[in-house]
């Protein structure tokens, strides 16, 4: 497909600290999003172009909608219910109590509702963390915790395949999209291997979305790209450009889900990067894919 006719267009004009974990709601047609190191969470109504947002007193990785209403956000070490209306957030249950300088980062929930979520060390300089400190963590609808992995250094994009029988994941200093087997019904994981592994133009991978032809799309954090992959054959099969180099994640949306949402990042970049990247922070919409992408799950818990 000639991508001439690809269209990029910054939508939200908010210049976050560091864009994250964007996730359709269809009902209301809006797009929800954080900032990690601003501490909130944003909600966006593309019929109005107005933006929302609570403020979470904490760093906040990722908010994903929850069957019951509102959302479930992680916040700091916990993961919070997040009432919007009252701008209240209750806490659920916390994860890697033990580590006090790590930090939740970006979570999505499963065909079955359950939701994973990951951390990694605080971050002294944007990228730059005590290696090894983060985790994998699944959380079920009765709230029990389960930890899938360990020794992550930056726990990142996460999806599925369209059988669910796959589970894609991202630690993003191994830099490389992994895939596991997955047990839908009992949420384990096994069998890990590398899928694609990042050239060297194409940064970090960050977040990452799933499209309806079960191929993938990873934001490339420090190459202002989104990149389409195969996973069956490690081949990168187009590449998005955007005019903000730390993009960070991505989710499919619109009224068709044939728009793909990207957000991004300011914090880290000079005042003569910034001149340059007066961007950086949006959150932009890329048409003219000829793909489309899934419905968000909501959290069952």
């Amino acid at each position: 497909m000639a991508t001439s006719s690809v269209k990029v267009e910054p939508v939200i004009k908010l210049s976050a600290l560091i864009g994250e974990g964007p996730v359709w709601e269809e009902s209301q047609q809006t797009l929800l999003f954080v900032d990690i190191a601003g501490q909130k969470i944003h909600r966006w109504s593309s019929t109005t172009g107005q933006v929302e947002y609570v403020k979470t007193g904490d760093t906040v990785g990722f908010a994903v909608p929850r069957r019951k209403g509102g959302y479930v956000a992680g916040v700091g070490r916990d993961i919070v219910a997040v009432d919007w209306p009252t701008q209240t957030m209750t806490s659920l249950v916390g994860v890697d109590e033990d580590k006090p300088n790590s930090r939740l980062n970006d979570g999505k929930v499963d065909p079955a509702g359950r939701l994973l979520a990951g951390t990694m060390g605080k971050e002294q300089r944007p990228a730059e963390v005590e290696k090894q400190q983060g985790s994998l963590f699944s959380v079920d609808s009765d709230l029990t915790v389960t930890k899938l992995l360990g020794q992550v250094d930056i726990s990142n994009g996460l999806d599925w395949s369209l059988d669910m029988k796959i589970f894609f994941y991202i630690d993003s200093l191994s830099l490389a999209v992994h895939a596991f087997d997955y047990d839908i019904v009992s949420g384990q994981i096994g069998n890990r291997r590398v899928v694609y592994q990042m050239r060297e133009d194409e940064g970090l991978p960050d977040g990452m979305t799933v499209d309806c032809d079960g191929r993938l799309w990873v934001a490339c954090y420090n190459a202002g790209r989104v990149i389409n992959i195969d996973p069956a054959t490690g081949v990168c099969l187009q590449t998005v450009c955007l005019p903000a180099m730390k993009t960070t994640s991505c989710c499919f949306g619109g009224p068709d889900y044939s728009e793909l949402y990207v957000t991004s990042a300011s914090l880290g970049l000079n005042q003569s990067e910034l001149r340059l990247q007066p961007l950086a922070g949006h959150t932009f919409r890329v048409r003219g894919l000829g793909v489309k992408g899934r419905p968000s799950n909501s959290f069952s818990g």
